[in-house]
Formats: structure tokens, C-alpha cells, sequence
């Protein structure tokens, strides 16, 4: 997993309230179990047609917004059923963080598990990051998860509260697998003491 320290780039506004991981990901997509291949489906029902062609409206169909890493969005991002191809998905398009007022649980905690970072801020600060992000590709966004600060194209800082496990695992590129990895000295001396103490094990 990449690691996640200071990141600048588009941020794409989505101002929907309650956009489940249905919306995210729909369940036709979800017979893969490889993480790469999904972004090309993200947001499918709302971004084509029934005939597979791009909805020019949609934002991220929108020239200014198809290379947006960050988005915002509206209270309650990635509600409903906890499929983890809904951060695979936002994460193979190549969005790095999402900021809204409030997240799905189970959806925000997966993320950190896939390397995307979701942001929580009072709605009066989410107001004004998606006011900067409806101004384009020219409004670079600036998300600094050393600081846990997160900056407008404008110059408007606004800090945000994180678990100091969860942001230490982004800073280092950590996963599950990651994680277990830290300790294979120790696993690998287990193993070596267990194999000499039951040998016929």
C-alpha cells in the first residue's frame, strides 16, 4: 500500500447526502475480487447511460474533474452494505481522500485499510471546501495528513481529528498484511522455538 503524507491535487464536488456503497460500486461489479479494474464502474448508474455512454453532467465526467484524488461530500458517504470494492473502486480511479461531515462506519474504516483518507469536518467547513471545489481544476486542494490539516485553493486551513493508529498505518503505507508483516522477526522466532519444543508438529 502507497503511503498517504501530503497530498495537492483536484478536488471534485459531490454535495449528495447519503450516497451508499451501491452508488459507489453497484452489485453487478462485484464479482471480482482483484482490487484494480473497478474505477472505470465507479459511480456506473450515475455516470452513463443505458446504452454505456458517459452522462456529460455527471461530474466526473466533467473535462475539469477526471483527474480529481479528492472528493467532497454530502453527510453520510458510503452508507448501506459493507462492500469493500467501494474503496477499491475509489481508490483504483484514483481518489487518495474524501471529506464530508459524516461517513458509513464500516465504509470509513475500510478505507484506511485501502490507502484512501476520509476526512470528518463541521458542515460550515465542508461548505466552503466544496464552494472551492466547484471552481475546477484550477482550485488545488491541499489534504496534510502530517498536520491533519486540510487547505483550500484560497488559503483556508481547517484542521481535522484522527486516531493516531489509523494515521500511522496511512504515514507508512500499512495494511492488515502490512501490519503482520512488522513483526516477522518475532513471528519467525515463534516459529523456530515451537519447531524445536514440538518437533513432531
Amino acid at each position: 500500500m502507497d503511503k498517504f503524507e501530503k497530498l495537492t491535487g483536484i478536488a471534485a464536488p459531490m454535495p449528495l447526502v447519503n450516497i451508499d456503497t451501491d452508488m459507489i460500486i453497484p452489485k453487478q461489479f462485484l464479482k471480482t475480487i482483484k482490487r484494480s479494474g473497478l474505477g472505470v464502474n465507479l459511480f456506473d448508474e450515475m455516470r452513463y447511460d443505458d446504452n454505456g455512454d458517459e452522462i456529460p453532467d455527471f461530474v466526473l465526467n466533467k473535462p475539469q474533474y477526471r483527474d480529481a484524488e479528492i472528493l467532497v461530500a454530502g453527510d453520510n458517504f458510503g452508507c448501506g452494505s459493507s462492500r469493500e470494492h467501494a474503496p477499491w473502486a475509489l481508490k483504483d480511479f484514483g481518489v487518495k481522500s474524501v471529506i464530508s461531515t459524516s461517513f458509513a462506519d464500516i465504509f470509513y474504516n475500510n478505507c484506511f485499510k485501502n490507502g484512501i483518507l476520509p476526512i470528518v469536518l463541521p458542515k460550515e467547513a465542508v461548505d466552503v471546501l466544496m464552494k472551492d471545489a466547484e471552481k475546477g481544476s484550477n482550485a488545488r486542494m491541499t489534504v496534510d495528513l502530517e498536520s491533519q490539516m486540510v487547505t483550500s485553493s484560497d488559503g483556508d486551513s481547517f484542521p481535522f481529528e484522527l486516531d493516531s493508529f489509523k494515521k500511522h498505518c496511512l504515514m507508512n503505507g500499512l495494511d492488515d498484511i502490512g501490519l503482520t508483516m512488522e513483526k516477522a522477526s518475532a513471528i519467525d522466532a515463534f516459529e523456530a522455538q515451537a519447531e524445536q519444543a514440538r518437533p513432531w508438529v
